[in-house]
């Protein structure tokens, strides 16, 4: 899968486009937890998507439920 294949089964399951890397980033992890996608086809697409300057969301440590020391 590449991100034109991303981006089609993006448009068909929310009936919008988008072209917000972060949004397709959360759109590829969540294909990949739910098996839609292999391990491989995330990693590639993780990678491509990073390239294009997609990234983490900050993290919110004060509202976290996980402790960091």
């Amino acid at each position: 899968m590449n991100i034109r294949e991303l981006k089609g089964k993006f448009i068909q399951s929310r009936d919008y486009n988008t072209d917000d890397v972060n949004t397709l980033m959360d759109f590829a992890k969540k294909a990949y937890i739910h098996n839609e996608i292999s391990i491989k086809e995330y990693r590639l697409l993780v990678r491509e998507l990073e390239s294009q300057g997609a990234g983490l969301p900050e993290m919110d440590n004060e509202n976290s439920l996980i402790k960091h020391s």
